[in-house]
């Protein structure tokens, strides 16, 4: 059994008189935190201010009728609007059913029967007090759910992180790489109009757009020297072994990896691998990820070749403006330059013992 001392009920009459007798009947069965208003207008505010357990609602009144009260709660409180008691001198049948039909929960018509009165208050708190409670657990599950979903989210950005390091390491070069290649593809996919969501989506997508060089033979991968026809054909493989190690995953994460996985070597004039898909057959993403990828790849130091200046960089890329690249996003590239240097500066490949295990998150 509830405590009725703490049960709260809002009273609303425009007739002070019955105020005071709802009022009175209630205080004398036990009911302790009762409100009483004779204007219907300060309802809304009150019922906002308040979490009352019933409302207790006449319908003849001046400014609002008791329907209109009844509508204008249900739009502003929904299914977490109180039990809602309706006292009325209308006895017909017609009014009962319309003010059911507006949402109120019970229905007593004046004079009331101080008995029957009481009866109805007790079981529409037990009910108030039952859908409380209900929502309450509901709400602490909810919470559960996503601190659960969140942990289990953060566990495979974990493991995106880790097998695209593991890449990176094979292929003889630094876990930084994939941190610069990763936000400067973030970058230019906000300013090409992707949404927050899909930018960091793409920031822990790219990690992995090397994934496939697990599967490429040492022999050819770590070749100090040029690889022939048949060894760069078995280096182009990488594309379609990384799809199908990403494959068959339904998380949009993994589906956006796969995605630049198999088109981060697509060219915009269709000389690239492995479908030969031109301009925007290419995904948006793919052609991102080229960019990001082919300017870190040039200013970066590696065993087989000295770092391009930006400058030289820069002119690589405008000069494959339309051919390598998409001329939309080298435009984009051009106006973003001052953040992109900021992102190589941020994570130099003298660094990585701070950074190369970071979380990709933004």
């Amino acid at each position: 059994m509830f405590d009725k001392n703490n049960a709260s009920i809002l009273i609303v009459d425009d007739e002070a008189t019955n105020l005071k007798l709802i009022d009175r009947v209630l205080a004398h069965a036990g009911y302790g935190d009762t409100v009483c208003l004779q204007d219907p207008r300060e309802v809304f505010d009150c019922y906002a201010a308040r979490d009352f357990d019933l409302i207790l609602l006449d319908i003849n009144m001046p400014h609002l009728s008791g329907y209109e009260v009844l509508e204008i709660l249900r739009e502003k409180h929904g299914e977490n609007l109180a039990p809602v008691l309706v006292l009325t001198a209308q006895a017909a049948q017609e009014f009962r059913v319309k003010a059911l039909n507006s949402g109120a929960s019970d229905y007593v018509t004046k004079p009331f029967d101080r008995v029957e009165l009481l009866a109805r208050v007790c079981n529409l708190i037990k009910i108030s007090l039952f859908q409380k409670s209900l929502r309450s657990e509901n709400h602490l599950l909810e919470q559960k759910v996503k601190e659960r979903t969140k942990e289990l989210y953060q566990t495979r950005l974990q493991i995106v992180n880790r097998l695209g390091l593991a890449a990176e390491y094979r292929d003889n070069e630094t876990g930084m790489h994939i941190m610069r290649m990763s936000h400067i593809s973030k970058l230019l996919g906000k300013a090409a109009g992707l949404s927050q969501y899909h930018c960091d989506q793409l920031l822990n997508a790219a990690p992995m757009h090397d994934i496939g060089k697990i599967g490429i033979p040492d022999s050819i991968l770590l070749k100090p020297g040029k690889l022939d026809a048949d060894e760069w054909e078995t280096m182009k493989t990488h594309t379609t072994i990384g799809a199908t190690i990403l494959s068959g995953e339904d998380s949009d994460l993994l589906s956006l990896a796969k995605e630049i996985a198999i088109t981060h070597h697509e060219k915009w004039d269709g000389s690239g691998y492995p479908n030969g898909l031109k301009g925007e057959e290419i995904p948006l993403v793919g052609r991102i990820c080229a960019l990001a990828d082919v300017f870190d790849a040039l200013t970066s130091e590696r065993p087989y070749k000295k770092a391009w200046t930006v400058e030289e960089s820069v002119n690589f890329i405008t000069e494959n403006k339309g051919k390598h690249f998409d001329p939309n996003l080298v435009e984009l590239f051009v106006e973003c330059l001052p953040q992109i240097v900021g992102i190589k500066n941020l994570y130099p490949d003298n660094d990585t013992e701070e950074h190369e295990y970071k979380l990709l998150v933004s």
